[in-house]
This record gives structure tokens, sequence and C-alpha cells, in this order.
């Protein structure tokens, strides 16, 4: 197999990147909602208990050991067999602007529907504890368990950047730009605290966008709702969890009744 000189600093650099945004993304939310919100009448938890430390440390170990499985995508990327099929570029006057806008949505849109099959396939009985058991470990889970994958998960989870540079064009702004998001949501998804208002749920527009509830009732309960920043995928295959709309509804009135009340053991 033949490298770049530098193809090794760019390993060294995405597991570097990939352990600062999960720390100043993942901390910051750990530090605000269970350190610093922890009995303030601000948001109900969604699961009344809290994690005890050891999911806490078994959740960052897995992080770390996830991020050092992403960081091989360099190696695979700068194969010299495989780079020349590449579609990354970097001058940004390569494709239009338009077209530079369009990307971003259609990185969502994608992982979303990578993220919901690969997830689904995970589940099925035969390969759960193959590929995805490590991950349930966080029935209650907290902003560390965004990247708590069993390793043989962390390899599928990373497909989407080689999809990404392999079938479309892609600016390292756009890469950049979707894995900050990406993990901003995904600390979202597992933040245990609902930050969308009462009633999102229902809203035309806001019910089509995932929440903490939603993805915490999958941890919680192991079948159903299994997108990651969207609903249609749940929607469409009928796998949205029947209790999901009287739960977020359950929790939007408990914040609010909390914030009323100035107590924080009302939920």
């Amino acid at each position: 197999m033949i490298l770049p000189y530098d193809t090794w600093g760019q390993v060294l650099f995405v597991f570097i990147l990939s352990v600062v945004r999960y720390l100043v993304i993942g901390g910051l939310a750990f530090l605000f909602f269970y350190v610093l919100l922890k009995n303030k009448a601000l948001f109900a938890k969604i699961q009344k208990k809290w994690p005890a430390k050891a999911d806490y440390y078994r959740e960052i170990f897995y992080s770390l050991l996830t991020f050092l499985i992403f960081s091989v995508t360099p190696l695979v990327l700068n194969n010299s067999y495989i780079k020349p099929y590449t579609t990354i570029y970097r001058d940004i006057h390569q494709h239009s602007m338009f077209y530079f806008w369009m990307v971003f949505p259609m990185m969502l849109v994608l992982h979303d529907t990578y993220f919901y099959f690969a997830h689904r396939i995970m589940h099925h009985p035969k390969l759960f504890s193959f590929f995805h058991v490590v991950h349930h470990k966080s029935t209650n889970p907290s902003p560390w368990a965004s990247f708590a994958f069993q390793p043989t998960e962390a390899f599928i989870e990373s497909g989407i950047i080689y999809l990404f540079a392999l079938t479309f064009p892609v600016h390292v702004i756009h890469l950049l730009s979707f894995l900050i998001f990406m993990t901003i949501y995904n600390v979202y998804g597992h933040l245990g605290f609902e930050l969308f208002p009462k009633g999102a749920n229902r809203h035309w527009f806001l019910k089509w966008f995932n929440t903490s509830v939603n993805h915490n009732m999958h941890h919680q309960y192991f079948k159903g709702n299994y997108g990651l920043y969207f609903t249609w995928w749940d929607k469409i295959m009928n796998t949205t969890h029947k209790e999901y709309d009287e739960r977020f509804e359950q929790i939007g009135k408990q914040t609010i009744e909390l914030r009323k009340s100035g107590k924080q053991d009302v939920f």
C-alpha cells in the first residue's frame, strides 16, 4: 500500500479533531446540564434517574476507541488505488457556489438515510450483540454516550465519510461543517434533556426533526425511533414508538411545571 508522506499526519489530525469536538461539545453539554443545572428548575430530565459514574467512564472509553477507528479514514482514502476515485476538492471555485451551498443539506439527508437503515440492520437479533450492544448499555444516555460504539459499529458509522468521498464532490469545508453539526446533534440526541419547545412534535415543520426524547426512548426501550436528524424514515417505515407523542408532551408539561414551581423534584 503506497501512502503519501503526510497521511499519518492526517490520521493524527482526524483523531485529535474528533477528540476535541467530543470534549468541547459533549463536555460543555455535560457541564451545563449535569453539573451546573443539575439542581436548577430550567429543564425536565427525560428519565428521572441519573446515570452512574461507571456509565460515564464506559461511554468515554468507547468513544475514544471510536475516534481511533474514525482516524483510519485517511489511510483508506489516500491509498494510491483509491485516491483517484475520491471526490474531495479544495478549490472552492471548482464547482458553482449554488452547488457548494446545496451539498450540506444533501449530506444530512444522505447520512440520515444511511444511519436509519444501518441502525435497523444492527438491531437484528443475530447482529445486535456483534455491532450494537455496547451503545445500548447506556439505557439512560448522557452526552458522553454520543460516540460510545463498539469497534464493529464504529467502522459502520465511519462508512458515511467513505460514501461522501466516493460519490459526489465535497469540499473540505463541507466535511468539517458536517462533522461539527453531526457531533452537536448527536450530543443533543443523547443529552437526556429536551430542548425543543412544547408542541414541536406536532408542529408542521418541527415534527420532522428528531428530538432528544425520541432518541432517549430508543435507548430506554431498544425498539423504534431509529432516525438521527429527521423523523421521516421512522414515519415512512412505521417505526416511531407508539408512545412518542405522549412522552414528548409529558416532558414539555413537566418542564413548564418545573419552571413555575422552581422545584427540581417535580419529575
